[in-house]
Order: C-alpha cells, then sequence, then structure tokens
C-alpha cells in the first residue's frame, strides 16, 4: 500500500519562498539588480546631463530671460515630485514596479529631442517637463526594487554604488558636451544625447529583476496610506523639506558661474569653465557616494546626513565671501559635490530602514514628492532673488534655510525611547 504524502507546510513554503535566491540576483549585496541599476542611471544621466550643461548658455544664445532658467528647474521639478507620489504609489498597488519605471526610463530618453528642435524657452520648458516627469515616474519604483534586492545591513551600500553610477553619467555627459560642442554644435550635441538615454532603457528592462512582485494588497486610498505612514518617517520628511528649499538646481549653480567668471574670461571660457566646474562637483559626487552610505551603514545613516547638511551650510556662506576665480569656485563646486552624495545616498537609506516592504514605493514616492517640492521652490525664489536682489543675497537665503534643516533633522534623529526617558525625568 502507498503511503500518501504529507501535505507541506503553509508556513514553511511561504518562509522558503521568501528566502529562496532569485535567480541572477546572486547572494552578495553587488548583484545583478544592483549592478543593472547602477550601469541604467550611468547612461541615462549621461544623456540628460550632457544637455543640462549647456542649457544655460543655449537660453542665453536664444535670448530667454534670467529668471527663465529658474522657472524651468522650478517647473520641471516640482512637476517631477507629484509624478514620483503617483508612481510610487500605483507601482505597489499594481505590483508593477519595474513596468513603471521603464515608461519613465523612456520619457527621459526622449528629452533631448525637444530641446534639438526648441526655438524658444517655453519649447525648453516642455521638453524639461516631459524628461523631469519621466524621472519621476522611474525614481520610487525603481528605489523600492533596488530596496528589495538587498538585506537591510547592506542599504547604505546598495544605494551608494547606484548614485556612484548615476553620479559619473553626470561627469561623462558634461565631458562629452564639452568634447563636442566645439565641432558640432550645441544643438547637434542634444541629438546624439538620445543614444546613451535609450541604452539606459535597455540595460534596465535586460538587467534589472524584481524578487517576487507583486500587488500590495492596498484597497486604501493614496491619502489614507499616506497618514499610516510611520511618525517617525513623516518628521524626517520635515526636516528634508526644509533642507531642500535651500537646495537649488545644480544649473542654477553652473549659470552663476558663467556670470562671475565672464568678465575675466570672456563668455566662450567661461561656458567651459561652468562645465569644468560642474564636472569637478559630479567627480566629488560620484567618488564620495559609495564611502557615505558605507559609513552610514557603519556608524550610522542618519549621522552621516547629518554632516552632509551641515557642509552644505558651510558651502552657501563659501560662495558669498568667494572671489570670483576658477580656484575658490572649483573648491566650492567640490563641496557642493561631497553634501549632494550625503543627500541624495543617505535619505534613501534612511528611509529604507523606516518603511515596511509593502509600502516602500509609496514611501519613496512621498520623499521625493518632498524633495521635489523643495526644488521648487528653492530654485523660483533664488532665481528670483539673483534677478532682482543679487547672488549675496540668494546664497544667505539658502545658507539660512539649510541650518534650520540640519537642526530639524538632528532633532528628529535622537530616538523616540530617549525623548519619552527625558520626559518621564
Amino acid at each position: 500500500m502507498k503511503s500518501i504524502p504529507e501535505e507541506p507546510d503553509k508556513d514553511s513554503v511561504a518562509e522558503k519562498q521568501k528566502t529562496a535566491p532569485v535567480p541572477g540576483q546572486g547572494n552578495g549585496w553587488l548583484n545583478r539588480t544592483v549592478i543593472g541599476a547602477g550601469l541604467t542611471s550611468f547612461f541615462s544621466d549621461l544623456s540628460h546631463e550632457a544637455v543640462t550643461v549647456l542649457l544655460p548658455s543655449f537660453l542665453i544664445l536664444i535670448g530667454a530671460p534670467v529668471y527663465a532658467l529658474g522657472i524651468i528647474e522650478g517647473i520641471s521639478d516640482g512637476a517631477s515630485s507629484f509624478v514620483k507620489l503617483l508612481s510610487g504609489h500605483f507601482a505597489d498597488k499594481m505590483g508593477k514596479r519595474k513596468e513603471f519605471a521603464l515608461l519613465g526610463y523612456f520619457a527621459t530618453a526622449i528629452f533631448p529631442f525637444f530641446v534639438a528642435v526648441a526655438m524658444s524657452w517655453p519649447v525648453v520648458l516642455f521638453g524639461r517637463l516631459i524628461g523631469w516627469m519621466g524621472r519621476g515616474m522611474r525614481g520610487p519604483p525603481r528605489d523600492a526594487i533596488l530596496a528589495k534586492s538587498v538585506d537591510q545591513d547592506h542599504l547604505g551600500k546598495a544605494f551608494g554604488f547606484h548614485r556612484a553610477g548615476d553620479t559619473l553619467g553626470a561627469i561623462a555627459g558634461p565631458v562629452v558636451a564639452l568634447a563636442l560642442v566645439a565641432s558640432v554644435g550645441i544643438r547637434d550635441v542634444f541629438w546624439l544625447a538620445l543614444i546613451p538615454g535609450f541604452v539606459a532603457l535597455a540595460l534596465f528592462w535586460l538587467l534589472v529583476k524584481e524578487k517576487n512582485p507583486a500587488p500590495s494588497g492596498e484597497t486604501r486610498s493614496m491619502v489614507a496610506s499616506m497618514t499610516s505612514l510611520p511618525l517617525q518617517f513623516r518628521r524626517f520628511l520635515g526636516a528634508v523639506l526644509t533642507f531642500g528649499i535651500a537646495d537649488f538646481s545644480h544649473t542654477l549653480l553652473i549659470a552663476f558661474a558663467i556670470v562671475g567668471l565672464t568678465p575675466s574670461l570672456g563668455f566662450a571660457y567661461a561656458t567651459a569653465a561652468g562645465a569644468g566646474l560642474y564636472i569637478v562637483r559630479n567627480i566629488v559626487y560620484a567618488i564620495a557616494s559609495y564611502p557615505f552610505g558605507a559609513l552610514g551603514d557603519r556608524i550610522g545613516r542618519r549621522t552621516m546626513l547629518i554632516a552632509g547638511y551641515s557642509i552644505a551650510v558651510f558651502t552657501f556662506m563659501g560662495f558669498i565671501v568667494a572671489p570670483p576665480n576658477l580656484l575658490a569656485y572649483g573648491f566650492l563646486f567640490a563641496l557642493c559635490g561631497l553634501f549632494i552624495a550625503a543627500e541624495d545616498t543617505l535619505e534613501s537609506a534612511v528611509a529604507a530602514e523606516m518603511i515596511e516592504e509593502r509600502s516602500r514605493g509609496l514611501g519613496f514616492g512621498v520623499l521625493a514628492t518632498v524633495n521635489g517640492v523643495g526644488d521648487l521652490v528653492s530654485s523660483v525664489i533664488i532665481g528670483f532673488i539673483w534677478a532682482f536682489v543679487g547672488y549675496t543675497a540668494g546664497f544667505v537665503f539658502a545658507a539660512v534655510i539649510a541650518a534650520i534643516g540640519t537642526l530639524l533633522l538632528i532633532a528628529v534623529s535622537v530616538p523616540v525611547h530617549r525623548q519619552q526617558q527625558r520626559l518621564e525625568g
């Protein structure tokens, strides 16, 4: 008589499914998905940064007003932020994180086309809006896939590696643009920038895999889901938003350098110098991203983020007193790369440790939205302050607001149980 096989225990099966390795992922933190996300970001950033670094000069050439760049940056970043919120929520809800990310990478890839055909700054605004909405759509689901692909102990390293790839592309883009612009012209550089954008799209499709993609089962509205996010995370967002209002667009910083250096170098050399300074910033950003993430894993992610925010305060103060020369600007642009490496790497890693996995897409979307609102406000305010008051006033504003954001981050980083002990004492 044949024995009837025992029915496997459902809990043990579920546990094995959770812990079983996903084909192609590998066992360490540097797996196929982490590498794929890094390579994708490299080529995507190469594409749009080759356009971005030439944008201030291009707008000057087509006769755009001084405040146009602030409006373009602010509106694009603001729209991107709200798309991030929607993308994070619906990607979680539908279990379609990779599909949302792919659509976003496509929209970013076609951004150079609109700038290449533009004859006025509103057309540039439209193209930038499409591209940055794509960036908004891809970010939260990609970050959720990335966070899910590694153990929590390695979140800083994984996000640091990704940001390093992202920033290496931001170095390569301006370098390629500078190498080509003298021989082919600005518009042809924009056309050529389409190629790496579509390479990025293909790499993400082929290499990045999500572990056990499935709908979150969330039935609540997006607003209800947002209010259920952890209180500690929501307090963290307040500090991020405040700091973000000081953290204006790097494109404005390039424009500032071009204006400051034109009297001594002339417009053509000042344009090249502005791009070169941006490359310096991105080199430091790329070098510092992984160390900041690894140190955050080891000694505390919030501690390292506070250090990054503090560097930003001193950097903005430095621009107030710096003489308009390449040496001083080079040092300050390098400090910009340092604090942005800490900000971009560690904000995501801190958020990932605060939010449970099934809501991470939404959580990253909310974080990105808060950052986008900060970018919108800061870029528009700084643009108008520079146009109607002066550059010094703009940097004073940025330094003061960044200092307040840093103090708020210190306050919300105090462990909850310590606060309770103080109250009880």
